[in-house]
């Protein structure tokens, strides 16, 4: 296997340090626009583990924007997977580019939606993930793989709804993505600052976009942003946490593949992160279209991200852990009523310490790389466009699960409530 990862950011640089502890493959190619930023990762990857095969990976230079440029870069290094680990907003020309050339492709968030033109707060418009579903015949014909949506969120979460259906519930009621933290963030003088731990351009894109949710009978609807509050108890110490609607992945894919009667995504955001999140659109700085200041061209969104901390820089000082889970709720396989949690918590502390790496960009990064083994080793295999429902869910948790060497030493929860 050769992998050309695309983007060199929070979570890129966190994927590489992760597959360098692995030997499924042959070479890794760390490609950003920024080839400074792609170099940097792999010396990283050469610092912090003197031990492995270093020489396994190399950086280069990649517009994102540019089917070609992703094209021709993956057939110079005879990449066989393109890993996508830049913003959604480059999801199509890397998804295009990667097929191009022949290449197997993963991301961990999809083609962006387009809100209903006149409803758009209980209609949707262009879902989520829609333009990839319509390349699925040319993929499956070519027999190639686009493995979407393989992040943390969307990712795991998918698969501890594959592993519910198939092990824990003979029938399932609701699949509710939860995520939830007690993550912040300090400056030099130890008081608390507002620094999102991930990209605060898919983060506007995500929840102020109109929430989608599925039902059975009425499909795809949507609903106002921060909609349906809910206070949800998150374990291993980080307590209760109220959770909102949120436009998200998990719920244009898990209805492909699994029964359920409604399908949610809530995300802990806070009352403060709400506010900043609806003073923003207020004020027209989540727009994207460019507006011209002086003599320059600027989209607002894009000014909001350089003024606020790298996601990847902010780690060092960064306390507390983070969750991913999903709340399943229905008929367990003894007929009788269940209510379960399945989850995955990543400490800020741990992560620092083992890989240099926030904990949000770690648990986003580890899973792709988990994915990619299972493609190595045949365990997984498919041809189209496909989430991670489509897949059996156990050997990628056993694998995640497992302690190192042989497993990624990342294990999962499981509460019954």
């Amino acid at each position: 296997m050769r992998v050309l990862m695309i983007g060199a950011g929070g979570v890129g640089a966190a994927a590489a340090k992760i597959a360098a502890e692995r030997e499924f493959f042959d070479r890794w190619v760390v490609a950003d626009y920024d080839l400074g930023r792609a170099e940097q990762a792999v010396r990283e990857v050469a610092q912090r583990h003197t031990s492995i095969r270093s020489e396994r990976f190399c950086a280069a230079q990649v517009d994102a924007s540019d089917p070609d440029a992703v094209s021709a870069l993956a057939r110079e290094h005879g990449a066989t997977h393109v890993l996508n680990a830049v913003d959604p907003r480059f999801v199509m020309p890397v998804f295009q580019g990667a097929r191009a050339a022949g290449a197997d492709y993963l991301d961990m968030a999809m083609s962006l939606s387009k809100r209903h033109d006149s409803q758009p707060y209980s209609l949707v418009g262009v879902k989520l993930g829609d333009e990839q579903f319509a390349d699925a015949a040319a993929w499956e014909a070519e027999g190639r793989l686009a493995l979407v949506g393989i992040g943390v969120e969307p990712g795991l979460s998918d698969i501890f709804a594959r592993y519910a259906a198939d092990h824990l519930f003979s029938e399932i009621e609701g699949l509710g993505t939860r995520d939830g933290a007690n993550l912040a963030v300090h400056d030099d003088d130890g008081n608390e600052i507002f620094a999102p731990s991930f990209s605060i351009w898919t983060t506007i894109e995500e929840c102020l976009n109109p929430p989608v949710v599925w039902e059975k009978g009425r499909g795809w609807f949507t609903t106002e942003p921060f909609s349906e509050p809910e206070v949800f108890e998150f374990p291993e110490g980080i307590g209760p946490v109220e959770c909102v609607n949120v436009e998200h992945e998990e719920v244009l894919l898990m209805p492909r593949w699994l029964d359920a009667q409604r399908v949610t995504f809530k995300y802990g955001l806070g009352d403060e992160f709400i506010g900043v999140l609806k003073t923003l659109n207020t004020l027209g700085l989540d727009r994207t279209e460019k507006v011209r200041v002086g003599g320059v061209e600027v989209s607002p969104r894009d000014v909001v991200a350089a003024c606020l901390p790298d996601p990847a820089t902010i780690g060092p000082r960064m306390t507390g852990k983070t969750c991913a889970g999903l709340w399943v709720t229905g008929t367990g396989r003894d007929g009788q009523p269940r209510r379960t949690y399945l989850y995955h918590v990543a400490d800020n502390e741990v992560s620092m310490a083992e890989y240099g790496a926030q904990c949000v960009v770690w648990q986003t990064a580890l899973n792709p790389v988990v994915a990619l083994e299972l493609l190595a080793q045949g365990v997984w295999s498919g041809a189209g466009v496909l989430g991670p429902e489509a897949f059996d869910a156990v050997p990628f948790l056993d694998l995640l699960a497992a302690e190192k060497p042989k497993g990624y030493g990342a294990p999962w929860g499981l509460e019954d409530r």
